[in-house]
């Protein structure tokens, strides 16, 4: 009963708390995932893996993120979104223990291929998971409220990687490679455990109807979507996989373990700040393009404009690379750019984020969310091989400008966006 003068209590919308608990479990797992990644980069790179090295070692979990995701959103539809929730969180797990048995004395080669085998697994579980909490979402949003859920999701997802990457730098100079990977498996179990154990009821259970043969979209929205998303996070992680972290690495190091050790925290410190700005900006994007505001139709055609603008926050970048030299006083500058990088693809990536789950129909969405995070991790794999070639090519003047002309791409890709030409659901 609500006491007089204070008006009934707004009624809680359904479906919230297996949303917030998707949520958490989501936040988990990248909390991991953005700390393995850091602690892989920065523990091979002190080993002395080349550039191309370690671009490889994350090959097979871009590769694996593509299968995934053309699979798991049949997998879903088929067998209910909790349990490729739960399946996400439990090969982490195993991904992390696997890695922790890494013998150190292996060679090179051999050792390459055991880490691209342990990445390409913890691919699948980013990618389960992924796409079951984001699938989620279009399900349990009320109606009016989709953008503002997902873009929340999905900025809050990216603060917590960001600390996840800050995290791995620290547990690497607290706890060593093997001690982190450890703490972070035990963490992990305990909190699918709580999950399995307090999933309140609201997701769908699947359907052995589910064809797989329905995973490939026919709506011409969802394609071009999909193209542009390829070029979007390719032109991220043209620079973000193995560039800038080597280059700040290598840069303000000055050879000593004490000055890596230093070195290792500032790179790790500005990646995981730039995570957490880039994801505050993803959850404001609803506010900053006045969604609300305008239809589907006028949104949808933001994107091209937002991609383009990438492109030309980037190529200033590379040429003052080349102009002013790579040396550790360019740092300042560098950081500044891609700050402002990380604001303009943030509203890029949640405005993406929200127009798929626009563009499907309720019941196609996890088919259609599936296919459209597989081309995520294409632009990812793109990206990485990107990365790491044309770092050793062309130095940091060569990664950015490869970023560049990737923003380019999305920005045509996006081109054609229509909001007419799907059934929205």
């Amino acid at each position: 009963m609500s006491t007089p003068g204070s008006g009934p209590r707004p009624a809680r919308p359904a479906g919230l708390g297996a949303y917030v608990t998707v949520t958490a479990a989501y936040w988990a797992f990248m909390l991991s995932d953005g700390a393995l990644r850091m602690l892989a980069l920065l523990h091979f790179h002190e080993e002395g893996f080349t550039a191309t090295q370690l671009a490889w070692l994350f090959l097979l979990y871009e590769v694996a993120g593509i299968v995934t995701n053309l699979s798991a959103g049949w997998l879903a539809a088929r067998f209910g979104l909790t349990r490729t929730l739960y399946a996400g969180l439990g090969l982490q797990i195993v991904a992390l223990a696997l890695l922790a048995r890494m013998d150190p004395g292996w060679g090179v080669t051999a050792s390459v291929a055991y880490v691209m085998g342990v990445q390409g697994l913890s691919g699948v579980a980013k990618d389960l998971s992924k796409m079951s909490s984001k699938s989620a979402v279009k399900l349990l949003a009320p109606e009016g409220a989709l953008f503002g859920w997902v873009a929340a999701l999905t900025g809050s997802k990216n603060a917590v990687k960001g600390l996840g990457f800050g995290l791995g730098a620290l547990l690497l100079g607290v706890l060593g490679f093997e001690g982190a990977l450890w703490a972070m498996a035990g963490v992990l179990a305990a909190i699918l455990a709580g999950c399995a154990a307090l999933m309140p009821p609201g997701l769908p259970r699947g359907s052995a109807k589910a064809k797989f043969r329905e995973v490939f979209s026919k709506d011409p929205n969802v394609n071009r979507l999909s193209l542009a998303r390829v070029f979007l996070f390719a032109a991220r992680d043209a620079w973000f996989v193995v560039g800038v972290p080597v280059w700040f690495a290598s840069a303000l190091s000055d050879g000593t373990p004490e000055g890596a050790r230093e070195a290792f925290f500032i790179t790790g410190g500005f990646m995981s700040a730039w995570v957490i700005a880039y994801g505050a900006v993803q959850a404001a994007a609803p506010k900053l393009l006045r969604a609300k505001a305008r239809g589907l139709a006028e949104v949808s055609g933001l994107a091209w404009g937002w991609a383009a603008g990438l492109a030309a926050v980037l190529a200033p970048m590379a040429a003052a690379a080349v102009v002013f030299g790579e040396g550790a006083g360019f740092a300042v500058p560098l950081a500044l750019g891609l700050m402002g990088f990380g604001a303009v693809f943030a509203v890029n990536s949640s405005l993406h984020s929200y127009l798929i789950l626009a563009f499907s129909s309720a019941g196609r969405v996890t088919m259609d969310v599936g296919f459209y995070y597989m081309s995520n991790a294409a632009g990812r794999l793109l990206g990485t091989v990107a990365s790491g070639v044309s770092y050793q090519l062309g130095g940091l003047a060569g990664c950015l400008g490869c970023a560049a002309l990737l923003a380019g791409l999305s920005a045509l890709a996006a081109r054609r966006l229509r909001a007419g030409d799907s059934a929205v659901g």
